[in-house]
């Protein structure tokens, strides 16, 4: 008697899309998150750019940046809000792509460059050249034009190294990096507090505004580094965002599907680090920015791990409404951004510590 063999159950799932070597699967709630995260940006972009105490309207933004408008309005827009507008965008962009990468290598919704020290390790080289180079000093224009840039960039690679070495233990485990982020953090910030106290009163000052994290006087020597650091870094990204869906397993499941796990590690921590350093470096510690952003676009798409594209957009939005906030809120005392990110996003931080401590205890 012949035995007829059952022919295989077909599951339903999305055909994918092919180009050549290279296909994908087209999922319609991530794009239409991901556009809806454009419109809030550039609506909150036009706003940044017309309000304040010379009141433009969005069409007229649209108008002046077309080559419209009268002298006045070209000289508010392009001369004094936009520069700071796109810095908002750039560094919001910077720490959304940067908390995305983390929280995804190390598989913890906690793990960010502000949580994990690397944007204190930033801050700290930072507040060295505030101080020691002073605004007289030999060191004081190299501060303010190449050097601010290129010392943060140095601290948040030191820190990164610092993190990724002490956390490893044949392996990177999401709760050692965390704890270890957190030890880096508090050293980094006594370091601070240190450089405060030996330096001069007045470089001491503008330090502490600086770690406020602050857009003020932002003009577009702050906008062309964050931007090349973008241009180059986000397709390297892209193109290693295959290995992100794979870090989501164990390391023994992500070796047997062909994936060099310490080199895709390495290589995009590396990435994140450089993108929050140039962040900090542009506006000082923008904190909870590159926490929250991957964390909203995840819930909105539904994805497996923190998209990258929309945790982009989303950090762009988040930084450019806190701007907004901190200009026109309170009247005429203007509220550092960093501070306005930070009285947002401390409460989701503590939600985020509750649903974590649940989940575990489940």
């Amino acid at each position: 008697m012949t035995r007829v063999l059952d022919a295989p159950q077909q599951v339903p799932g999305r055909s994918p899309l092919r180009l050549g070597r290279v296909s994908g699967v087209f999922r319609v709630r991530p794009m239409l998150v991901l556009l809806g995260g454009l419109v809030v940006l550039l609506g909150g972009v036009l706003l940044d750019i017309g309000l304040g105490e010379y009141q433009l309207s969005p069409g007229q933004v649209l108008v002046t940046l077309f080559g419209g408008g009268d002298y006045a309005d070209q000289y508010v827009v392009f001369g004094l809000r936009m520069p700071r507008a796109l810095t908002a965008v750039l560094v919001g962009a910077a720490l959304g792509l940067a908390g995305a990468i983390t929280q995804a290598v190390a598989r913890n919704p906690l793990a960010s460059p502000d949580m994990l020290g690397i944007t204190s390790g930033a801050g700290a080289a930072a507040v060295l050249v505030i101080v020691f180079g002073g605004t007289a000093g030999a060191l004081g224009g190299l501060a303010e034009a190449v050097g601010l840039p290129v010392v943060a960039l140095v601290g948040g690679l030191l820190a990164g190294f610092a993190i990724y070495g002490l956390a490893y233990r044949g392996g990177v485990d999401s709760y050692r990096i965390v704890l270890v982020g957190v030890g880096i953090t508090a050293l980094a910030g006594n370091a601070i507090y240190w450089l405060l106290t030996v330096g001069d009163v007045n470089d001491a000052g503008r330090a502490m505004v600086w770690l406020t994290g602050s857009l003020n006087a932002r003009g577009w020597d702050h906008v062309v580094p964050t931007a090349i650091a973008l241009a180059v870094l986000l397709p390297m990204t892209l193109v290693g965002a295959h290995s992100l869906g794979a870090l989501q397993f164990d390391d023994d499941t992500v070796r047997g599907i062909g994936v060099r796990v310490n080199l895709a590690r390495g290589v995009l921590l590396l990435a994140a680090v450089v993108l929050a350093s140039i962040a900090t470096a542009a506006a000082g510690p923008v904190q909870f920015v590159a926490l929250a952003a991957p964390q909203i676009a995840l819930r909105l798409s539904r994805s497996s791990r923190p998209p990258l594209v929309a945790s982009l957009v989303f950090g762009g939005a988040l930084v450019v409404a806190a701007d907004l906030l901190s200009r026109t809120a309170f009247g005429a005392a203007e509220m550092p951004v960093g501070i306005v990110t930070a009285i947002l996003g401390a409460p989701y931080l503590i939600y985020l510590l509750i649903r974590r401590y649940r989940e575990d205890r489940a």
